[in-house]
């Protein structure tokens, strides 16, 4: 018996096409957009047979503002694809059909199609199997596309379609050697993604980003809609216990509004299962998203007729793993004693370290935090380190897996030596735990983070499903 449970033969499996799509091209990124388009060309244009898109660029929150808008949608009833990127265990959790994870057969046939129509002409990994998922997306029904850029947006391979509106999160340096160093170029480029006459969202965005946003959109023809000014939220009290997320529209949002969409002008929401005041962030400007869905997909469409009271209270049900994911059992959280708290995050660049920050101060809990860390080459790890170190009790550096490109431990722990730090080292993740475990103390607070590539090796030895 062969083990090869998709029915492909060894050589055709998704694992091993995407291997040989991955040497098409010599660089990992190349940024441009005639490969891609050259392809999807002799694929049929796919991309033009989409449902409603919904297009999502920034540096931080893309993949959990998308799953507050995937949770809101699919609560009222609507069928929803998804594209993300990176996965953290298995390729196939980049693209949902319907709702769904793409199953094995049905991926490894989608890459044998588009290696065929490729045949040798360069091309990168990410821009084949970006048009492989176009090609998915459009051969499945549903009512709405939600689809995040990979890198950029400008030149992403992503940028081929025609959005019902764009969303940008905030904005911070990362991928330098791509996008540089200069946060209004970096602004510039995940701009790329407006649309003429589209409407774009806008996070929460130092002002140089915003003027940025702004003007572009503006030569573009493009309604902007921004936190701060057309929509607000707070922490409410409802009974002068409870804490409460309070969502407040203004101004030309509440103006554009559809009708029956007024009922959340004011709104109190569902307590969020992702933590830290940077998802509730991200939660607002997805809410954001739902009158503008509906006002501009054509009339008629199941998106338009969503229930939006019904999609509100679909907040709650947002899962994005590797973001403040607190591991409840698995076979590495049960190296530690029964009352640790281990979390889980894969934020990497300084905005996402003062995230961290942030998120693990809320938690008003004194105990001694120990934190794992492992990161890639080309990473700001002090950037990263520099906001946790006042919180942080002992920290050790990892090496990741089966990653060429990773930070060595002692590379990053002479890095956080300069910031005060007194690292350790481990030769994995499952070492550290266990020295934490040996430490006697019965109650420990641990954080794994440093990279998305870290946080997948980690769900996978932990054995924690992504469904």
């Amino acid at each position: 018996m062969s083990g090869n449970r998709s029915g492909n033969s060894p050589g055709n499996d998704s694992k091993a096409l995407l291997a040989r799509l991955n040497r098409l091209h010599p660089k990992k990124i190349d940024l441009s957009l005639g490969r891609v388009e050259r392809l999807l060309a002799r694929l049929g244009n796919p991309q033009q047979a989409l449902p409603p898109v919904v297009h999502i660029a920034g540096t931080n929150g893309k993949g959990s503002t998308l799953a507050f808008l995937r949770a809101m949608t699919e609560a009222a009833g609507a069928s929803v694809h998804c594209y993300t990127s990176p996965h953290l265990v298995r390729f196939h959790e980049r693209i949902r059909l319907a709702g769904s994870l793409i199953g094995e057969d049905h991926l490894a046939a989608l890459l044998a199609e588009c290696e065929a129509a490729n045949g040798d002409s360069p091309i990168t990994f990410f821009e084949i199997t970006t048009a492989m998922a176009f090609l998915a997306f459009s051969r499945c029904p549903a009512d709405l596309l939600l689809l995040e850029t990979g890198l950029g947006g400008r030149l992403d391979a992503t940028n081929m379609v025609d959005p019902v509106l764009t969303v940008i999160t905030p904005i911070s340096v990362d991928h330098q050697q791509f996008l540089g160093d200069s946060l209004p170029g970096i602004a510039a480029e995940k701009a790329g993604i407006i649309k003429s006459g589209r409407p774009v969202l806008i996070g929460p965005q130092p002002d140089e980003v915003m003027a940025v946003l702004e003007d572009i959109a503006a030569q573009r023809g493009a309604s902007v809609y921004r936190t701060g000014r057309d929509w607000h939220f707070r922490e409410g009290h409802n009974d002068g216990s409870s804490s409460q997320l309070m969502w407040q529209a203004d101004n030309q949002l509440l103006a554009d509004y559809p009708a029956g969409c007024a009922e959340i002008s004011a709104a109190v929401l569902p307590a969020l299962s992702l933590s830290g005041l940077f998802q509730k962030q991200n939660a607002a400007l997805a809410l954001a998203c739902l009158p503008l869905l509906q006002n501009t997909v054509a009339a008629g469409g199941d998106v338009a007729d969503i229930d939006i009271s019904e999609a509100v209270q679909g907040l709650a049900q947002a899962e994005w793993p590797a973001r403040m994911q607190r591991i409840g059992e698995g076979a590495l959280r049960d190296i530690l004693p029964a009352e640790a708290d281990l979390w889980l995050d894969g934020g990497h660049n300084p905005a996402g370290g003062r995230a961290l920050r942030k998120a693990l101060a809320d938690q008003d809990d004194d105990r001694m935090l120990y934190v794992i860390v492992g990161m890639m080459g080309g990473k700001d790890a002090a950037g990263f380190l520099d906001p946790l170190f006042p919180l942080v009790q002992w920290l050790c550096a990892v090496p990741i897996a089966g990653e060429d490109g990773a930070m060595a431990p002692d590379d990053l722990a002479g890095q956080a030596q300069t910031l005060g730090y007194a690292p350790s080292r481990a030769g994995s993740v499952e070492e550290a735990l266990q020295r934490i475990a040996r430490s006697g103390d019965p109650a420990p607070r641990v954080l794994v983070c440093g990279s998305l590539h870290l946080a997948g090796e980690f769900l996978a030895k932990n054995q924690t499903p992504i469904m």
